[in-house]
């Protein structure tokens, strides 16, 4: 992994139970060597204070760099896409479209589809230090 610096934007990748391929947009806050780091979320708020954003210590292999933007036209059947709901980015299949704007996702860790827009879907990368674009067969 690239080195991850104080004030560089990042993805959290949840491990916790409910949340498993989810990630969710933060900026590192400090940096506790190769190990841990501390983040603020982007668009999750303190549990106990709703108008401050959530900060938490998150361990290194929760961490991954920011995906680059690319906005995506149209997917095919069984493509990998991250679709954004409940303020993160979460690991999906497509299974069905309903019309050229509008896509059914499979979430197999959850067994449930639900339909989006375009608008809310991006390819499923993963990344080893260098992004990859993830096609299902």
């Amino acid at each position: 992994m690239a080195l991850i610096l104080t004030g560089d934007e990042v993805e959290v990748c949840s491990k916790q139970i409910g949340f498993v391929g989810s990630c969710y947009a933060t900026i590192v806050i400090n940096n506790y060597g190769n190990q841990s780091y501390v983040v603020r979320y982007k668009n999750l708020v303190s549990k106990d204070d709703e108008s401050q954003p959530f900060i938490e210590i998150v361990s290194v292999d929760k961490v991954r760099p920011m995906p680059h933007t690319v906005s995506a036209t149209e997917f095919s059947l069984y493509d990998g896409v991250d679709a954004y709901d409940n303020d993160g980015w979460w690991v999906g299949t497509i299974y069905g479209k309903q019309d050229s704007r509008h896509y059914y996702v499979f979430f197999d860790a959850y067994g449930v589809e639900i339909l989006y827009p375009l608008s809310r879907l991006r390819s499923h990368r993963e990344t080893n230090g260098m992004w990859v674009t993830k096609k299902r067969v």
